[in-house]
């Protein structure tokens, strides 16, 4: 079949445009990423021995004057024996052969796939004289590692400091049992080795890399073994002082207010935030004082602000 026609390219078009459309057609088609599908990799043979003529500027030029065919055989002989190919290759050298300096496949499947041919493959960096398909990235002896498979879980907070266990659903629908240590932060990976793609000819399977995601928590906050929250107490509180009871991670514990307690104190409660951890100590838990005024200012709260402001008047700072 005409090179340029399974390649969807004009017979004028550029080299470039030509390296363009294989690279586009051989991802699609790369039997490694269409495993078992045998459409697929015959329509991948036909792309590679394509590229192989038109590819290569030398093959191609030949194969526009007519001195070789689709499958890169001589059409006509001349002198000795010796093929118009032989000539321009020089003596031995036959369809094929002569392109040492050609690495266009093996430069295409580097920007494709990221990756160079292993030692050993054919001439063209996998790919066998006339642009049979035997190299190394579709030869079915080759190990081939999985790929990595990523996930996100979401825990609560509460969860994230104690640790717990849980159980993510792949999509493919199988599932694997998750450990979560004890301390973990939002956005750290856990990675579960050989949990990813199964690798193919006996390679080792991928990792499963699955990335933590901590719900905000309706009272603390964390910042990194600190935990911060706010305690809400009345007016009279504020004023006369006294103990008050606050919500810590570890539970609930009395907190002493001296009396004149200012809106946004912060009082530190040492050890009672984040759990000691491997290489780190326990953390402290910052209590931030809001006063709370009631619902409904009744006349004799109103009155009795409204004498003690006349006799006991202050300036509260800039403003």
């Amino acid at each position: 079949m005409d090179p340029y026609q399974v390649l969807g390219v004009d017979r004028a078009a550029a080299d470039d445009d030509i390296r363009r459309a294989f690279r586009k057609l051989a991802k699609a088609y790369h039997p490694d990423l269409n495993p078992a599908d045998t459409a697929a990799a015959e329509q991948f043979r036909k792309l590679s021995a394509a590229y192989d003529i038109i590819g290569d500027p030398p093959r191609r030029r030949q194969f526009d004057s007519g001195e070789i065919d689709a499958s890169g055989q001589p059409k006509a002989q001349y002198g000795y024996g010796r093929s118009w190919a032989d000539a321009a290759h020089g003596p031995g050298a036959g369809p094929g052969a002569g392109y040492g300096s050609f690495n266009g496949f093996s430069e295409i499947f580097e920007d494709v796939f990221g990756q160079r041919t292993a030692a050993g493959a054919g001439p063209r960096g996998g790919f066998s004289q006339g642009g049979d398909f035997a190299g190394s990235y579709a030869r079915a002896d080759v190990a081939k590692s999985g790929s990595d498979v990523r996930y996100g879980l979401e825990i609560d907070l509460l969860e994230a400091l104690e640790g717990t266990k849980k159980r993510v659903t792949m999509p493919g629908g199988g599932v694997l049992d998750l450990t979560v240590p004890a301390g973990i932060e939002h956005g750290q990976i856990l990675r579960l080795r050989g949990k990813g793609g199964a690798g193919t000819n006996g390679g080792a399977s991928g990792d499963a890399l699955v990335e933590i995601k901590v719900r905000p928590h309706k009272l603390f906050s964390r910042v990194g073994n600190d935990i911060h929250a706010e305690a809400p107490v009345t007016i009279d509180e504020a004023v006369l002082g006294g103990r008050i009871e606050v919500s810590t991670v570890s539970g609930r514990v009395q907190l002493t207010l001296p009396p004149g307690t200012a809106n946004g104190r912060v009082f530190r409660l040492k050890g009672k935030g984040v759990g000691e951890l491997p290489g780190k100590k326990a953390g402290d838990h910052f209590v931030t004082i809001r006063v709370v005024m009631p619902d409904t200012v009744d006349d004799d709260l109103r009155d009795f602000f409204q004498t003690w402001r006349t006799d006991h008047s202050y300036e509260p700072g800039d403003r």
